[in-house]
């Protein structure tokens, strides 16, 4: 059949083989003339049902069994058609579509299974017989040509289609509800139903709610990481429009309204009134003028516009004046300020919200500008120490010791970059050891000397060259004993004492490189040494040389050996290894702490020696000797040697060193101030240990004394420098010495050991009588003052009475010791005075009273007149105001009398007018001092020095001070008087340890806690001193004691009702903040306090990092070691191979310790 009839006689033609090939596509050969006719009467008769409204039903086909797989075979073909078909439909249509399919088998007739989606009843008949019709008409198609016919063919249908599914679900009996695709979807408008009543009845609905879960969005903190970004975005500056200021005084800050803005007026380019001036003058083609165009429009434009002419203007004077070295430092520091601006620098726009702080850009820029200065001037040592310590940050250790080295070099007799450059050194962990340390103290006292004795030409000798040497060399003794080399730091000061004051008169003239050389013969002798028994000095030892040498003495008999040996090291075996080896260890260090030397009358050598370490070689000590030639050195080298054996002779290191060998927390004991605030001893704690102690941080510090011969090497010190001094001096060093033994008193009387209490009471008062024998000191009146303190200690009153009795009928003169003796027996009868309701106590006030009269002391014999009291106030006051008119002139003498006249005058009010006559007194002295009428005057008086009013000063407040702590401690009597006291006090003396101690007492008792915060705070910003630090953090550190106690209830369960958290977080800041400060990173003290407080937490990972972080600025303290191996016991192998590679002093090595073990 011709696919077009136009064309079949084409195909037909009989010549046409090539053509026919050419032709072909033109005929259907698979088209049927029958097909036509049934498709066409099957869609005429679909077509009619559906006109007629009558429901269209499908029906399967069944094929004959002979026909069945082919059959079966198109089904599945099929099947997989309409499979395809659907999903390329459900992409482009979104609704769906029913399919039809129509089989028809030849031998059994049609089945015709109809389900309709309303009811049989409301079908015609006729519909059904039409439907019949239509089914024989389609099984008869399906005869000729087993065709389907599909629902989407049919144009006219209706949505009531529908097909049948007969297949079973087997699923659904083995599970307890239908598939969930089966069932149909549908929106719940609300949770009601309807019908019910909702008061009484109600639905509840399973399974998810329709309503979307929104994600719970928890309020972020300010410490997470989006807000401390936030938080470090400048603020948007809001200013009003500047005024111009008016005569009169605003007495609130105005806000313009928008009532009182002018209108705009209304023009033909304005016709609203609603266009400002600049939006019109747009519109004019005008632009702002030339002044408005010139100010800036916001206040970050403002401070952008200062901040580039701050840096114009310091770039001018620095061109002006390249060689003025504080225009450039001031040039320096400028730049923080210039870095926390926002976009100075910013190059492109929107620079200053991207533009991040760097650390790096500032210290680049600092150097660059330090070096701009350098190259003005080469010979500046401000700069280029402020460079090396910028170049901190940027340089190798290696690359910055090489550079110090240069600039030590260049400079050999600036002994404040020596300081520096000795601290930098001691500080750096990866060069650090104890040997190379000790060499560089050596060398820098020795090149020091060598410029004070001219030897260096170049370099010319410093003002203040002596006082920086000896200040270096106590700070090399206290590296030495907190390195545990307690052997060659007493050796030194043996050296210097025989070097110092038993110089032989032949050698005195030489430099000091020459003595040196004399002095070592004397060191190798073998001669005994400043502290030993038979001691007499390198003199004596050099003229006896000449004359032929020492006559042998036989040893005394009751020379016994140490009775404290090895054997009582390990006291017990049970304990772990680490606590024996750490008490083994502190033992050693209190036992050995002087050097070894062979005894000749036992026939010892060096070789008997189990210790070679405990020997000091002439090498370790001989480049350190330096010459004190000032008096007051002199008397300053043995005061530093008895307070660096334990005396409290007064004398603390120098400023320049004092946080350096401050390791114990001692400044925060107050002894027996709380008992008795008025007579306490001030024992001079000052938070650094003596030679000897590697105790626990939180020990009672009390002066416990040394074994028997340590004991004996104090008394013979004290037997060998008495001669060497005489007047006040003198009488200070026998005052010390009385106070040490009366300290061990006190120690007996704290720990309540009345065995002991009894004989060193003994002993003490055996050495005062033995004292005041003296023909010296019979009119000592510090021995009588102290030796009457003693027995009052002790409990005998009515002896210590005749004792003060004693010694003021002794009197002549009425000095300030006289004072000092009649105000302390007046205070300890204030003491014993218990209720201020009765009468005052007529002892105190009548020694005071006494004090004023011109005639002889007389015992106490009753209650004092009336008229006696009032000449005695009227002489104060006379005796007041001619101490003014002497302090004039800085003299110590007068100085301490005016100390002692303001002090006896102030409990003199106290006990006959009040608490606020004695304040009163204490103000006028204030105001004197000051040059004001009021205490906050305008400056000091011009005829005298500051260090000498700010003395003055000082030692009254402590007595004004005491008297308001002793009246709130025995009445009613609020602290605000107190506090206030204090805190003027403290800011003018920050660095005043039993001030802040009182302070931080006072406050404790405070339930609010942001006045003490806010105190401390300003005190830190405005002082380089690390006590406010401190005392800081032991303030913290007892109110969190204090919540402590009140959540535990038997040591153990905890109640969390108040909060505890921000204490923590609290004191750890101020520990961080401390380390950062100029005097904490090197501070011992402060590392071990930081440590000890991680541990207390239970923090042991980030205690660790703390300990190694203390290890990076104070590799010389072996105390942190020691309390490493407290805290870290599993670490104790690890801390041990550190302290022998740097090393420190490891007394007990571990081998040992297990020889002694397994005896």
């Amino acid at each position: 059949m011709a696919l077009f009839p136009a064309f079949a006689g084409v195909s037909e033609a009989p010549d046409g083989r090539r053509s026919r090939k050419e032709l072909d596509w033109l005929s259907n050969p698979s088209f049927c003339v029958g097909t036509i006719t049934s498709l066409s009467q099957q869609t005429e008769g679909a077509t009619a049902l559906a006109s007629e409204g009558s429901p269209l039903t499908r029906s399967p086909l069944k094929s004959e069994p002979s026909d069945e797989s082919d059959t079966n075979e198109k089904l599945k073909q099929t099947s997989r058609k309409k499979k395809k078909e659907k999903k390329k439909k459900r992409k482009h249509q979104h609704h769906k579509k029913t399919k039809r399919k129509h089989g028809q088998s030849g031998s059994s007739g049609s089945e015709l299974d109809t389900d309709s989606e309303k009811d049989q009843s409301s079908r015609s008949r006729d519909s059904k017989n039409e439907s019949e019709k239509v089914n024989q008409e389609n099984a008869a198609a399906a005869d000729t040509g087993h065709c389907f016919i599909w629902l989407e063919d049919i144009q006219a249908l209706t949505g009531e289609t529908f097909r049948t599914d007969k297949k079973p679900d087997p699923a659904n009996w083995e599970y307890k509800s239908l598939y969930r695709g089966d069932i149909a979807r549908y929106k719940r408008k609300g949770d009601s139903c309807l019908g019910i009543n909702p008061k009484k009845q109600c639905i509840s609905w399973e399974g998810a709610s329709t309503e979307k879960k929104r994600p719970h969005k928890h309020a972020e903190r300010y410490f997470t990481k989006k807000n401390v970004g936030l938080m470090k975005v400048d603020g948007v500056a809001i200013s009003r429009k500047t005024e111009p200021p008016s005569s009169e005084p605003f007495s609130f800050i105005p806000v313009t309204d928008s009532n009182d803005v002018v209108p705009s007026v209304t023009t033909w380019l304005n016709p609203l009134g609603i266009y400002d001036q600049s939006t019109t003058q747009w519109l004019q083609g005008q632009g702002p003028s030339e002044q408005e165009s010139k100010q800036p429009d916001s206040q970050p434009d403002r401070e952008n516009v200062l901040l580039k002419a701050k840096v114009e203007e310091f770039n001018r004077r620095v061109r002006e004046n390249p060689r003025d070295i504080q225009l450039w430092m001031a040039f320096v520091a400028f730049q923080d300020e210039v870095m926390k601006s926002p976009g100075l620098y910013a190059i492109e726009e929107g620079g200053q919200e991207k533009r991040k702080r760097s650390l790096k850009l500032i210290l680049e820029k600092k150097l660059a500008i330090l070096e701009r200065a350098i190259e003005s001037n080469q010979s500046s040592v401000d700069l280029k120490l402020a460079k090396l310590q910028l170049c901190t940050e940027f340089w190798e250790p290696s690359t910055l010791v090489k550079e110090w080295q240069k600039l030590i070099f260049l400079h050999p007799n600036n002994t404040a970059l020596w300081q520096k450059y000795l601290l930098f050194c001691q500080s750096q962990f990866s060069t650090f050891s104890v040997s190379k340390i000790h060499s560089l103290y050596g060398k820098c006292l020795s090149t020091l000397s060598a410029v004070k004795d001219g030897s260096i030409l170049s370099h010319p000798e410093l003002p203040g060259t002596e006082e920086a040497m000896f200040a270096l060399f106590l700070q090399q003794c206290h590296f030495l004993r907190q390195a545990g080399h307690s052997e060659k730091a007493v050796s030194l000061f043996q050296a210097m004492v025989d070097f110092t004051f038993f110089k032989p008169d032949s050698v005195k003239d030489l430099p000091t490189k020459g003595q040196v050389e004399f002095f070592e013969p004397f060191w190798d002798s073998g001669e005994p040494r400043a502290g030993e028994k038979g001691a007499r000095g390198w003199r004596a030892w050099m003229h006896q040389q000449e004359r032929g040498g020492w006559v042998a003495i036989s040893p005394d008999d009751d020379d016994d050996d140490d009775p404290e040996g090895d054997a009582q090291e390990i006291r017990d075996k049970t304990l772990p290894r680490w606590q024996v080896w750490l008490a083994a260890e502190r033992s050693r260090d209190q036992r050995h702490w002087r050097p070894w030397r062979p005894d000749k009358t036992k026939k010892q050598t060096e070789e008997d020696c189990e210790d070679p370490e405990r020997q000091v070689l002439f090498d370790d000590i001989g480049q350190s000797l330096i010459r004190l030639s000032s008096q007051e050195l002199q008397f300053q080298l043995i005061a530093a040697f008895l307070q660096f054996l334990g005396v409290p002779s007064g004398f603390g290191p120098p400023a320049s060193c004092l946080y350096l060998a401050m390791d114990e927390n001692s400044i925060f004991d107050n002894g027996l101030c709380d008992e008795k605030p008025l007579t306490s001893l001030n024992l001079s704690y000052s938070g650094v240990s003596c030679v000897g102690r590697t105790d626990q941080l939180g020990c009672r510090s009390w002066t416990r004394g040394h074994n028997r011969e340590g004991e004996e090497f104090i008394c013979n010190i004290f037997h060998l420098v008495m001669p060497l001094f005489s007047g006040k001096e003198k009488s200070q060093l026998y005052f010390s010495w009385f106070q040490y033994e009366m300290a061990k008193v006190i120690w007996c009387l704290h720990t309540k050991n009345k065995k002991r209490l009894k004989s060193q009471g003994k002993n003490c008062k055996k050495l005062a009588k033995n004292l005041l024998k003296e023909p010296e000191n019979r009119n000592n009146f510090c021995l009588w003052k102290q030796y009457a303190h003693l027995e009052w200690l002790l409990g005998n009153t009515e002896d210590a009475r005749k004792v003060f009795d004693t010694a003021l009928s002794m009197a002549g003169s009425k000095d300030h010791e006289l004072c000092e003796l009649s105000l302390l027996y007046a205070e300890l009868e204030v003491e014993l005075w218990s209720d201020l309701r009765g009468a005052p106590p007529a002892r105190a006030v009548h020694v005071l009273t006494r004090l004023t009269e011109n005639g002889s002391y007389g015992p106490f014999s009753g209650p004092v007149l009336a008229i006696h009291i009032l000449k005695a106030r009227k002489a104060y006051e006379h005796a007041l105001q001619d101490c003014w008119g002497e302090s004039r002139v800085s003299d110590p003498a007068a100085r301490s009398r005016l100390i002692s006249l303001a002090k006896c005058f102030m409990l003199f009010q106290y006990l006959t007018v009040g608490i606020e006559a004695a304040a009163r007194v204490y103000e006028q002295v204030l105001a004197k001092l000051k040059g004001g009428d009021a205490p906050e005057g305008p400056g000091l008086e011009d005829s005298a020095s500051p260090q000498s009013v700010g003395c003055v000063l000082e030692a009254v407040t402590l007595m004004h001070t005491s008297l308001l702590r002793f009246h709130s401690r025995v009445s009613v009597y609020p602290l605000t008087p107190l506090r206030e006291a204090l805190s003027q006090a403290l800011k003018l003396y920050p660095d005043n340890q039993a001030l802040w101690r009182s302070y931080v007492q006072v406050q404790s008792k405070s339930h609010d806690a942001s006045k003490t915060r806010r105190f401390f705070d300003a005190i830190t910003r405005s002082t380089k001193s690390l006590e406010p630090w401190l005392f800081a953090i032991e303030a913290e550190k007892m109110r969190k004691r204090l919540v402590e106690t009140v959540q535990r209830v038997d040591g153990r369960e905890v109640h969390t009702t108040i909060p505890e958290t921000g204490l923590t977080h609290r004191i750890k800041a101020l520990f961080e903040n401390a380390i950062r400060s100029d005097n904490g990173g090197q501070c011992p003290l402060l590392w071990r306090m930081y440590l000890n407080f991680l541990v207390s937490l239970g923090n042991k990972e980030r205690s660790k990092g703390v300990f190694y972080k203390a290890l990076q600025n104070c590799p010389w303290a072996k105390v942190l070691y020691m309390d490493a191996v407290d805290y870290f016991p599993d670490d104790m192998q690890v801390v041990l191979d550190l302290m022998t590679e740097k090393e420190l002093r490891v007394r007990l090595p571990l081998e040992e310790l297990e020889l002694l073990l397994e005896d």
